[in-house]
Order: structure tokens, then sequence, then C-alpha cells
């Protein structure tokens, strides 16, 4: 399955809430489920919305997440093999590897507003972890590893931009931000307690283990 390459605004009405993937202007008044809160291409005044099934509740969540994070149908059901194989609970695990994904630490640290621009900032091989250029947005980020954005990017506008604003980043705690110097750091695996994601993840497991 190809990635969807629509209007992502329509993502967040069909499942009717914010999935923050246009970055500032989801926090304005013209992100479009502020302006048009119903689902695509359905008039709710001309149409009643059926009420879904559990199947229908669980399918939703699995399209949310995923939707979020901006995965592949395949690359986001191999990421629930990986959680379920792993030792522990299987939703928590999985919130902890889509967490530790690079183009979504990237834009976690603030070195972006949106994951989507995060996977094109390390598509473009403007990232260094621990030294090292990483240019895969699936890599997997690890305790202590030191995220940057490279020395000769840091002429480039919006980095510039980035470097001279004076906003204060709602980092999360498992991150470590310098900001200035376009910098970051593990300070410690991402739990599911660290993340506030409008989504129930049991119900995705659910989804997944039938």
């Amino acid at each position: 399955m190809a990635r969807y390459n629509g209007p992502v605004c329509r993502l967040c009405r069909r499942q009717g809430t914010k999935l923050f993937l246009k970055g500032d202007r989801c926090y304005t008044d013209k992100c479009a489920l502020e302006r048009r809160p119903s689902v695509p291409g359905q008039s709710a005044q001309a149409k009643r919305i059926k009420k879904l099934t559990h199947y229908g509740v669980q399918l939703r969540e699995k399209q949310k997440m995923r939707n979020m994070y901006g995965l592949m149908e395949r690359q986001f059901h191999n990421l629930f093999k990986k959680a379920e194989q792993k030792h522990g609970v299987t939703g928590d695990n999985l919130i902890q590897f889509l967490e530790r994904r690079l183009d979504n630490v990237v834009f976690r640290l603030g070195f972006a507003n949106s994951r989507v621009k995060a996977r094109q900032i390390v598509n473009h091989s403007h990232v260094l972890v621990n030294g090292r250029k990483v240019n895969i947005p699936s890599y997997m980020v690890d305790l202590d590893d030191m995220i940057e954005i490279k020395e000769n990017s840091h002429s480039i506008a919006e980095f510039k931009e980035l470097k001279q604003e004076e906003t204060e980043l709602n980092i999360p705690s498992w991150l470590e931000a310098d900001v200035k110097n376009l910098k970051g750091k593990v300070v410690k695996l991402p739990s599911k307690e660290d993340i506030d994601l409008p989504v129930d993840e049991k119900l995705v497991v659910e989804y997944y283990s039938k």
C-alpha cells in the first residue's frame, strides 16, 4: 500500500480528532477540523453518521495511530509484530517503538513542526546521530543517543529561524533539547506515561490480535 499523499487535513476530519499533521496550522483557527468538523464527503445535516461496531472502533484507532506517525500499513503492522514479540505490554511497546523513530524524535525535539517535515529533514541528510549521518526515518534511537542537525545545515533558513525563536518548546521528559544549537539527547527510553496520545492503544492491539 502506497503512502497517503492526499490532503492531510482530511485524515483529521475522518478520524474526528486532531492528528497534528500540518504543524503550526493545527494550533490556529485555520485548522480544517475547527472549520469543518464533519466527515469528508458527507454533509452532517444530510446524512446520519452510523454508529460504529466494535471492530469499526478498533479500526479507527489503528488508522488514527498509523496516520499520526505517517506510516504505511505494512510498516505499522511490522512494528506491531515487533512490539508483540518483545517482553512487556504490547501496546506500551508499540508506542515506544513509534516514539523512538528518528523522524519522530526530530519532531519531538522541535527541529520540525510536523512529522512530515521531520521525515523530509532526515531524508535530506540533515541529521546526525552520535556524530554520524543517518538518513533513515525509521532508524530507532537508543538511550544516550545524541541527535543533532549537522553544522553545515544551520545556515538553511528554517533552522536559522528556529535558533532565533524565543518560544519555549514542549519537549517530552524522555528527551533533552538544546534548540539554540540544534542538538538533543535521549535521556531515557519513552514510556506510555511520557506520551500524550489521543489514541487507545489497547484497541489497536485488539484489532491486530483477531
